[in-house]
């Protein structure tokens, strides 16, 4: 009879069986190993390749209310972090699944709610001893003996002229387990900086497990000459077998040929030696294993650090970041590319050969290109109904006029580009092509914000607005070059760059001949950017590699052996009845190990997906290991940051950076961690409450609120 009850309890809670059923299937998708998946449209027969919490949550039918609930919640993470979303979509599941387990043991809900929301909020005041500034990484990773071996490769030559010299070219001999051949890297002669200082070129993903060392340490055998004419850098490489799972893009010896357009610099360093590498450091320890993001990320690091060093600006800024995705090329042509790369069509390219190494006159439009188009909080006169705005008779008549006027503003102004944020009627593009006039839509508003500064133009929302003041001036067009120097012509679509002396903009170039891979690099790359954003913006960061989660652990079986937790008097106000405050009191060990058992899982999980453990047994044995050495020491943060710094915490295996060495960690951003944890807990404690409310009934609130309210016990 008590399992048939508890069943039936159970049973009743369908908004938490449906989480945990969501969860589930993004369990592959946690730590720095994730396993692709293929989500297959059963009407379509079509398949999309996801490898993210969100792409997943995206792909799925979620028709049900807590499927939507749990889609807003991914959402609004994202939206927010960029990061996080596999954790919150795991411990979501894994809270729902610890729930359910407390009603089948007949814990109140008000007790579960009440100790698991203080609970949590006291693993996050404990956590706190676990951060560091990010001044203090970057200072540890500069100083330490990480760099010899974190940053391999066999040879790098690098040449040394300004960035105004054509003859710029880069030699990186790959890494010894691909065919040694010398490849240069593109260069284009108009690509200018306003403070014209001496730079050179390293080649982003010259191999996928190692980059240039520029700096030789103390100690290190290694050689390292350095002249007037280039940069030799060398040392010795081991080999590795690491796991790999799918499109798994960790480690892969075979992928080790690749290079690209990689933004350096030698000139101007300081004293300190490795002080320009202090943010490449910071983004490899956030990469997590994410080595061809990492890389890109670095070569971006690198040109804007040397640029705010001249113009006092944002050693990191995210807003002058863009992404184009080529599809078609290996991915070793991925780069980075100063100013804006964008895909047009093969008609428009034809324009732009007309227009190369011309200056041009830019127009900026905030807005859609259309006739129909009003811009937002625009009203229509009260006085006027309009019931048919083009009779179809004169519709044709009635678009020329429209189509007419807007292609004589242009000429009349002399504008050749015409950058536009959302959408571009086709008939005028058309028309704008026939008379030598380039218009791309849907450019993100901080593109057309770093084009007005350096070509003073200033965007308008109608056509009808535009002065002569809002023309910029000296943009420049040309098409777009791998690396091998050949002009790319990808069919359909044919990327170009546009550029202006002066311009911060970078543009990640994305390449794969995987047409399902495409969104995936794409996401990869920008959660590592806002990784390295949110870290900067926060000054601090987590310990990674699980110190964290153990923490938490750890100190959630401090709390359930104290019988006077919670302290929070508020805890015990909550209850409207004397009974259920005393129910929190002992039913506090369930629901606390019960909260705990999600950060265990997930260590479990992660420690599996990345092969550090044969099984979640295992997995948990380990972890059960650390919870009694950490409690014997009497310092359980002393001992994890001990264990941290010597790198045994969790490693079982092979790591992300286990061919690094031992002196490369692995860090997490702070605000988007807690925030996921409460954003889980929050909307497991919200299903499970509305549950109650559909299984108990609305009338519960009112008898408790009554003058009868002593003679009734609610669980």
């Amino acid at each position: 009879l008590p399992m048939a009850f508890r069943d039936v309890n159970a049973r009743r809670h369908i908004g938490l069986q449906q989480l945990s059923s969501l969860a589930l299937a993004g369990r592959t998708l946690l730590g720095p190993m994730k396993s692709c998946k293929f989500i297959v449209d059963e009407s379509t027969n079509q398949s999309t390749l996801i490898c993210s919490a969100v792409r997943l949550i995206e792909s799925l039918d979620l028709t049900s209310a807590a499927g939507q609930l749990l889609n807003e919640t991914i959402q609004a993470q994202n939206k927010e972090f960029k990061t996080g979303m596999s954790t919150l979509l795991f411990l979501i599941g894994a809270w729902s699944n610890a729930v359910l387990e407390c009603l089948q043991q007949n814990v109140p809900v008000s007790a579960i709610v009440s100790v698991m929301s203080e609970g949590l909020n006291s693993c996050c005041e404990r956590v706190q001893c676990l951060q560091i500034s990010t001044h203090d990484v970057n200072k540890e990773l500069c100083s330490s003996s990480v760099r010899p071996n974190a940053f391999k490769s066999k040879t790098c030559q690098i040449g040394h002229d300004s960035l105004l010299n054509p003859q710029i070219f880069l030699y990186f001999q790959k890494d010894i387990s691909a065919p040694e051949e010398v490849i240069p890297i593109n260069y284009s002669p108009h690509q200018e900086d306003d403070c014209n200082f001496n730079k050179c070129l390293i080649s982003p993903l010259a191999s996928f497990g190692s980059i240039a060392s520029l700096v030789k340490p103390a100690g290190d055998k290694s050689t390292s000459v350095i002249s007037g004419s280039g940069v030799t850098a060398s040392s010795c490489n081991r080999q590795k077998l690491t796991h790999s799972r799918y499109f798994s893009t960790l480690g892969k010896s075979h992928f080790s040929s690749q290079q690209g357009n990689f933004q350096g610099y030698l000139s101007g360093q300081s004293g300190d030696p490795c002080e320009c590498y202090g943010l490449g450091h910071l983004a490899m320890t956030l990469s997590h294993g994410n080595q061809t993001s990492m890389k890109l990320l670095q070569s971006i690091v690198a040109y804007q650090q040397e640029r705010a060093e001249c113009s006092g600006s944002s050693q990191f800024n995210i807003a002058e970041i863009v992404t184009c995705c080529l599809l078609g090329l290996p991915e070793s042509y991925s780069c980075v590319s100063p100013g804006f790369v964008t895909l047009v069509s093969p008609e428009q390219a034809t324009v732009i050969k007309y227009f190369e190494d011309k200056p041009l006159r830019i127009l900026l439009m905030d807005g859609d290109l259309t006739e129909q188009y009003r811009h937002l909080g625009f009203n229509r006169p009260c006085n006027v109904r309009t019931v048919l705005e083009h009779p179809r008779l004169q519709e044709v008549r009635a678009g020329d006029l429209w189509l007419s006027s807007m292609l004589d503003i242009l000429i009349s102004f002399k504008v050749n580009l015409v950058l536009v944020k959302g959408s571009v009627c086709e008939n005028l593009m058309e028309r704008c092509m026939a008379n030598s006039i380039l218009v791309i839509g849907s450019v993100t508003r901080d593109v057309l914000c770093a084009f007005g500064e350096v070509t003073s133009a200033q965007p308008v929302t109608y056509l009808t607005q535009l002065n002569a003041s809002c023309v910029g001036s000296g943009a420049q067009l040309e098409l777009w070059e791998a690396c091998d120097g050949r002009a790319m012509d990808l069919g359909e679509l044919v990327p170009v760059r546009i550029k202006v002396r002066g311009i911060p903009l970078l543009t990640a170039v994305l390449t794969t001949t995987v047409a399902s891979k495409m969104q995936l690099i794409k996401d990869q790359f920008w959660t590592l950017a806002y990784r390295l954003h949110h870290a900067l913006n926060d000054e601090k960061v987590f310990l990674g590699g699980g110190a964290v989660e153990l923490l938490c652990l750890s100190h959630i079986q401090m709390l359930a052996e104290q019988p006077s937790w919670p302290a929070n008097k508020n805890t015990v106000k909550e209850f409207h009845n004397p009974w259920l405050a005393a129910s929190a009191t002992e039913y506090k060990s369930v629901v606390l190990q019960a909260l705990a058992s999600g950060w265990k899982q997930y260590l479990s999980v992660v420690m599996c997906n990345t092969a550090k453990a044969a099984s979640e047994l295992e997995a948990c044995t380990l972890v059960d290991h650390h919870l009694k050495k950490a409690a014997d020491s009497g310092s359980p943060s002393a001992y994890i940051l001990k264990e941290f710094r010597r790198g045994d915490l969790l490693k079982g295996g092979s790591g992300p950076f286990a061919d690094h060495g031992e002196g490369l960690k692995v860090y997490d951003n702070v605000a988007a961690k807690t925030e996921a944890w409460r954003r889980a807990l929050d909307l497991v404690l919200l299903v499970l409450q509305t549950d109650a409310e559909i299984i108990i009934g609305p009338k519960r609130n009112q008898l408790l609120n009554s003058h009868m309210s002593s003679e009734f016990m609610f669980l």
